[in-house]
């Protein structure tokens, strides 16, 4: 471990509570309309042929992942199981049963949804995770304490961990190439490397403008509901898909952000300073308990030396 990590995590040791409320308030410094001016991806399911090359863009622009071989990625027995996003993976595409013709399947790409109000986010409670203005979550390794309270807390199930690096294990997931592509403009590896156009890459709104017209246009074609638009608050990522999005492993969630539910517990916490009281309690009982016994020990053990030495 790095010295300025462990000068860190001093600080963090010695401020408790502040660190605490510094991450809960992370989580509440986005702008009021987390939606303004963001950006997004629309992602039309229906389009979609399985040829993994989004996942084999990704994974040469990000080299802190484990390196694959091109051919790794013409490799259809992957398909065989529902796989999910992990410490080498930041995005993944599963295969399903055609709802008609079992011989048609149906193919979903999967990456971090980029929630609005993330759950992530609200979670952390070192601010590694944090949600840009232009839409990004990303994520700082050098902050993260390794708690994993935001894999607990994503409704998606995103977040990865590097159990193998037992040294300086990260959380793992897609940061919607934001260094590399999105502060400059560009559109993510993985939807520019699409063959097949599933992807449009814009500003949210206008996405969202662009899906209804689909809808309206095609209404035999998609299920009448763009999946991302309001879910949990609304995500960067949305989907149009032809069959029901639970069959393709998106999960039914209410509207109502998920931070909406979590942060008045935190905040009531905080407000009445019970963590760090609790913390406090717990260590002075500890050293209480340590003293009483070593009191209760040192005349027996003087009358023993003494015994031992006749």
């Amino acid at each position: 471990m790095s010295n300025d990590r462990r000068t860190f995590l001093k600080q963090i040791a010695g401020i408790g509570a502040c660190a605490a409320c510094s991450g809960s308030a992370a989580a509440q410094t986005a702008e009021a309309d987390p939606a303004a001016d963001s950006l997004g991806v629309l992602l039309d399911t229906t389009l979609c042929v399985g040829c993994r090359k989004c996942e084999a863009a990704c994974n040469e622009i990000n080299e802190d992942l484990p390196r694959s071989a091109p051919e790794t990625f013409s490799d259809e027995s992957v398909f065989n199981r529902r796989r999910r996003m992990d410490y080498g993976s930041y995005t993944i595409v599963n295969r399903y049963a055609g709802p008609d013709d079992p011989g048609r399947p149906v193919y979903a790409k999967f990456q971090c949804m980029h929630c609005l109000q993330p759950a992530c986010v609200s979670a952390c409670i070192v601010g590694a995770l944090s949600r840009q203005p232009n839409g990004a979550v990303i994520y700082d390794a050098w902050k993260c304490i390794g708690c994993r309270y935001c894999m607990v807390a994503c409704p998606f199930q995103v977040p990865a961990y590097e159990y193998r690096n037992t040294l300086t294990p990260k959380v793992r997931k897609c940061v919607f190439c934001f260094e590399k592509r999105l502060v400059q403009g560009g559109a993510p590896a993985c939807v520019q490397a699409c063959p097949m156009q599933v992807m449009t890459f814009g500003r949210r709104t206008e996405l969202i403008r662009l899906a209804k017209e689909k809808l309206e246009k095609h209404p035999d074609r998609y299920v009448p509901h763009v999946y991302g638009e309001l879910e949990v608050g609304g995500t960067a990522w949305m989907y149009l898909s032809g069959v029901s999005f639970q069959k393709i492993d998106l999960p039914a969630l209410g509207y109502h952000p998920v931070p909406g539910y979590t942060e008045p517990v935190q905040h009531m916490l905080f407000k009445w300073f019970l963590p760090p009281m609790g913390l406090y309690a717990l260590l002075g009982g500890v050293m209480w308990f340590v003293e009483s016994r070593r009191g209760r020990r040192k005349p027996g053990s003087e009358q023993g030396g003494a015994d031992d030495s006749h």
